[in-house]
């Protein structure tokens, strides 16, 4: 019988997973040097749906210490799928805690494959560099793709009938285990909508985005649009188009209606 290869990954979700990688890896906090090693490997806790670096004990740069019991941020949610946004310090694998430099910060995990390495909090520290490059928000997953396609496909994106944009030339940008996105031309979009909003998010695919709010008639919808300005190379094609969220807006594409799509968004 056939393996769809999606099904195959999900069904290991709830294991302690790890690659190794080739990259050397150099983690900077406070213009000190923490790590600096060519023996890195990513670690995914059961439920984690992004991995961490884990690097040996041996090429840490700072003293590591056992953490006292209540060290470490555990105030995110401990859902049944473990994001970014949940918090280094919801653990879900047998492991002490620890600090290197910042309280809380590492975790070592009692596995005997991985005991000899440690778990480091990706946003506790300052500066994460792959070879001499920096990276933002989490490690990159080996098995996860960001890929961009120019289309001609219709696009049209509406709210409470009001037309948000409507393009034949949007660029739809493939990601695992995310909805498909329509990153549209400026031009293409109703700008008179528009309200600029102070919020951001990092991508450790794209890079940082920006947010824009939709003010109609009745009501200002926040947040319903980003932009990414800067991006990272390997998302150039995006730079300073606008993407809706279809998990808040409608879709209607080749003239066919969606519904709202059903994501970790909606």
């Amino acid at each position: 019988m056939a393996i769809r290869i999606s099904a195959q990954l999900a069904a290991t979700l709830g294991d302690l997973r790890f690659e190794p990688v080739e990259k050397r890896i150099r983690v900077v906090h406070g213009g000190a040097p923490v790590a600096d090693t060519t023996a890195a490997v990513l670690v995914w806790e059961p439920r984690r749906v992004v991995p961490q670096y884990a690097v040996p004990v041996a090429d840490l740069l700072t003293d590591l210490r056992v953490a006292a019991p209540d060290d470490g941020d555990r105030s995110g949610p401990a859902g049944p799928v473990l994001t970014p946004a949940t918090g280094f310090g919801v653990h879900t694998a047998d492991g002490i805690v620890h600090s290197a430099g910042p309280v809380g910060s590492a975790f070592r995990l009692s596995d005997p494959d991985l005991n000899d390495h440690v778990v480091l909090d990706f946003a506790a520290f300052d500066t994460w560099l792959e070879e001499d490059e920096e990276i933002v928000s989490h490690p990159r997953d080996p098995f996860h793709r960001v890929d961009v396609r120019r289309s001609s496909r219709h696009v049209r994106i509406e709210l409470d009938g009001h037309v948000l944009a409507d393009s034949t030339r949007p660029s739809l940008v493939f990601e695992t285990h995310l909805p498909v996105r329509y990153y549209l031309p400026p031009g293409d979009v109703d700008a008179s909508l528009l309200r600029p909003s102070d919020t951001t998010t990092a991508c450790a695919y794209k890079g940082v985005a920006s947010y824009r709010s939709v003010e109609l008639p009745d009501r200002t919808v926040p947040d319903l649009a980003w932009t990414y300005p800067a991006p990272l190379p390997d998302a150039a094609q995006v730079t300073d188009l606008l993407c809706f969220f279809t998990e808040r807006v409608d879709l209607v594409l080749d003239g066919v209606r969606h519904d709202r799509t059903a994501s970790i968004f909606s």
